[in-house]
């Protein structure tokens, strides 16, 4: 059984798959496609921040706020 979270309650340093963007902000969906974040693609958590977090997505490093990082809905 797979749990499903957003990457908020994601752990540090370990991959997971995205399931979800859960967004009715379609200039936050475009942006997150555009980072490589869509349903299937693995996503890894480098670092939890004060107002969002570190991810790894696609050989690239982003710097993402919580309001980005509620909407990815990620499982193991």
């Amino acid at each position: 059984m797979s749990i499903v979270m957003d990457l908020r309650s994601a752990e540090e340093g370990r991959e997971y798959i995205i399931s979800a963007i859960k967004t009715e902000d379609e200039e936050m969906d475009a942006f997150l496609f555009s980072l490589g974040c869509y349903s299937g693609e693995p996503i890894t958590v480098i670092a939890h921040r004060r107002g969002g977090c570190v991810v790894s997505v696609k050989d690239g490093r982003y710097n993402i706020d919580a309001q980005l990082a509620a909407a990815i809905i990620v499982s193991e």
